[in-house]
């Protein structure tokens, strides 16, 4: 089933797997996406020129209440372990959804532009329901905004709806498509210090990141471009509202272990993530908003 919402050159369709499962699909002529109703989850993004820029696992599910494993997940209100402190130090509650409720939840189409053939916009929104209340006990309004065109750009917008301050720590959990994970190295974060998930250690990185093991890394005083560099090509993240990288690729051991992925699948993806995560906590006052925004291109 699709339902066609465009013009001409442009087309935005909203499509439903065989299962029931709702996506929308962009095409323009610059590019052509796919977003998820569930999780507003950009799960494919392609140029009418070279490779994907977004990896997505061929074993991922489609299903309700199953979280994608590729694209862009939305990660909110926590990232990693709920009830995140600023400091990153906190028990864990394994009651509670990894990555928070967002990713998982079912978002509406809010609104749709063609700003012309080489650029569309569309945003999808999601606000507190019982059911959240009962996960994160705030009042809130969620919108995704994304514009496809020869650069994808991501905003996510949260809006305290409550009559009390709300913290939140966020990630836009982009993976990128590689040629290879021993082609990759990833530059803009020499002497920027991190906080190491696997020794549990504060660090400061030395020259470009490569991938020889396993990376599980959040990056703090982050405020320039960050380059993925492949075999051939770069691919440039720039991110606002927003001071926290994540980067992160399973490698070999815990890649057998992971759901919706392959034993080689490390070998094809790794993960620059845009974040307010750790210190770079943000804290919302009643009424206001704050947008974390991402600019893949």
């Amino acid at each position: 089933m699709a339902q066609n919402y465009s013009l001409a050159k442009v087309v935005i369709e909203h499509k439903k797997l065989i299962n029931g499962f709702e996506y929308i699909e962009i095409k323009n002529t610059s590019a052509t996406a796919k977003i998820a109703l569930q999780g507003a989850h950009i799960f494919e993004y392609k140029r009418h020129y070279g490779n994907p820029v977004l990896w997505l696992s061929e074993s991922s599910d489609f299903e309700h209440m199953k979280s994608i494993r590729g694209g862009i997940p939305v990660c909110w209100p926590w990232f990693g372990t709920p009830r995140a402190l600023p400091s990153g130090r906190m028990p864990k509650d394994e009651s509670l959804p990894q990555h928070g409720f967002a990713r998982t939840a079912m978002w509406k189409l809010k609104n749709t532009n063609e700003t012309d053939a080489n650029s569309t916009e569309v945003t999808f929104s999601l606000s507190h329901t019982p059911e959240s209340l009962k996960l994160w006990p705030h009042r809130f309004e969620l919108e995704l905004h994304v514009i496809v065109s020869d650069t994808l750009t991501v905003e996510l917008k949260t809006t305290n709806l409550d009559d009390k301050a709300f913290l939140i720590t966020q990630a836009l959990h982009t993976y990128f498509d590689i040629s290879h994970i021993s082609h990759v190295r990833v530059k803009g974060l020499d002497k920027k210090p991190y906080f190491d998930a696997l020794s549990m250690k504060e660090k400061i990185q030395d020259g470009d990141i490569i991938f020889n093991r396993e990376i599980d890394r959040v990056y703090q005083d982050v405020y320039g471009k960050i380059l993925l560099i492949d075999k051939n090509r770069t691919i440039k993240i720039q991110n606002e509202g927003s001071s926290s990288v994540v980067v992160w690729n399973p490698w070999v051991d815990k890649c057998k272990r992971m759901s919706a992925m392959k034993p080689s699948s490390y070998e094809g993806m790794v993960c620059i993530e845009s974040a307010n995560a750790f210190d770079d906590a943000r804290i919302i006052k009643p009424n206001e908003s704050h947008t974390l925004k991402a600019m893949i291109n």
